[in-house]
């Protein structure tokens, strides 16, 4: 599993991310979670990716659970987490209506009670999860930039940020953003044209990709789109030792002079295995925009 740094002033992550947002969607055990994580550091998958508000508010508590079970593992893994999205749930009574708060002090707070969660003293990458509208830049920025300064968390990053907002919110940072993990797949290439990957590319630093599989969409029969791919896949996967569209899906983003770090959401070992091996296909140019063409349902411009 190649290493690569998100930024000259960020941590180190594996190429691929495993992403938590659905681990407890079959109710796992503590020590299932804990064999997934030791499955993915055999893989060479290091980088964690969670939340505060997965399986609402639930994860982070599991996966600290789980780390507990083996001393030493947290220190082989790098952990990413999210704040910022507040609902209504039976923890939070008191909560209306769902929100963004992205101010200094709410981050700050967020920050401490993943860091009790997951049992850990810092974060190597901490992330506002969605811009906040009712907050201004500077608000946000103070509490990251006190959150880096108290050594809680390694690097600071944003995710699903237009150009602008990151723009805003970088000008006020200490120690320039890391990322934004953004959705970047077949089926929603936004990313490509409206400058978010070339911003990464600008600021050399490296985008991360949630549900690179679009959420399970690129295998739907139903979906013209999906249907095209799986036609693009099959025609050109003699090339690549037989590969499914799966790992042709994977190798896509891989492939994208940005780099993105696609997170996966699976549950799978075997998935996880064809997302390694993955890391291995070189999409030769004109297979790239093959799919891109499928995916689109038209010729490029």
């Amino acid at each position: 599993m190649q290493r690569v740094k998100i930024a000259s002033h960020g941590p180190e992550f594996s190429r691929l991310v495993y992403g938590t947002w659905r681990i407890l969607n079959n109710q796992p055990t503590v020590q299932e979670i804990n064999r997934r994580l030791q499955f993915c550091l055999e893989l060479g998958i290091t980088t964690i990716d969670t939340a505060e508000i997965y399986g609402t508010y639930q994860v982070e508590e599991q996966l600290g659970a789980a780390l507990a079970l083996s001393p030493g593992l947290r220190d082989k893994l790098e952990l990413v987490s999210k704040a910022g999205i507040y609902v209504p749930c039976s923890y939070h009574p008191d909560r209306r209506t769902a929100h963004y708060n992205a101010t200094g002090p709410r981050l700050i707070k967020s920050l401490d009670k993943s860091l009790r969660l997951l049992g850990t003293d810092r974060l190597e990458l901490f992330l506002v999860h969605r811009p906040d509208w009712l907050t201004r830049a500077d608000d946000t920025a103070a509490g990251l930039n006190e959150l880096l300064r108290s050594g809680k968390i390694r690097s600071a990053g944003v995710s699903n940020f237009s150009v602008s907002q990151f723009d805003l919110l970088n000008a006020h940072m200490d120690q320039p953003l890391v990322t934004n993990q953004i959705e970047f797949h077949l089926l929603h290439t936004e990313p490509i044209h409206d400058g978010t990957l070339s911003q990464c590319e600008k600021a050399r630093i490296l985008p991360m990709a949630w549900s690179p599989l679009a959420g399970g969409k690129l295998f739907d029969a139903a979906n013209p789109a999906a249907q095209r791919l799986a036609q693009a896949a099959a025609s050109m996967a003699a090339r690549y030792d037989g590969a499914t569209l799966e790992e042709l899906a994977y190798a896509w983003i891989l492939a994208h002079p940005s780099q993105p770090l696609p997170v996966l959401g699976t549950n799978k070992e075997d998935r996880l295995r064809t997302a390694v091996k993955a890391c291995d296909i070189q999409l030769e140019r004109q297979d790239w925009y093959a799919l891109w063409e499928a995916s689109q349902g038209r010729r490029i411009p």
